[in-house]
């Protein structure tokens, strides 16, 4: 039987957690962690990706737009740089394999330093950033 997710944001909640724990059989698993993203972070990274992959080159004065998931590996491996150092791996057919963050494993904080770097990027680079379209959540 797999129990509820409980989202811890008030009293009651937390009381909620405290009750189900002691009714827990021996060898039940809690596991604590942080929030993930939201569905409006995710709306405005998509929004925030999109434009970018319209508006800029790259690399910057080579004629090559790359295409989101491009722009996603791009920005997630400079997060991961940033934050962790950069692993990269030897490619099974030669090259390389630059080992990086999966948006969908994101917390909401590590989303939030990954649009203040697109903005940050997208400052320097002239983007011109629009609202996510809420009609299609």
């Amino acid at each position: 039987m797999i129990g509820p997710t409980i989202i811890l944001e008030s009293r009651t909640r937390r009381e909620q957690a405290h009750r189900l724990i002691e009714q827990a059989p021996d060898g039940a698993v809690l596991e604590i962690r942080p929030a993930t993203r939201t569905l409006p972070q995710n709306s405005r990274l998509h929004a925030m990706i999109t434009d970018v992959a319209r508006q800029v080159e790259w690399p910057v004065g080579s004629g090559t737009k790359r295409n989101i998931e491009a722009w996603k590996d791009i920005f997630t491996a400079a997060l991961r740089s940033a934050n962790h150092g950069l692993d990269v791996v030897p490619g099974l057919n030669g090259g390389f394999v630059l080992l990086g963050m999966h948006t969908s494993r994101m917390t909401k904080d590590e989303l939030g330093e990954l649009m203040a770097l697109i903005e940050a990027f997208g400052a320097q680079h002239g983007v011109t950033f629009h609202e996510p379209d809420r009609s299609a959540a």
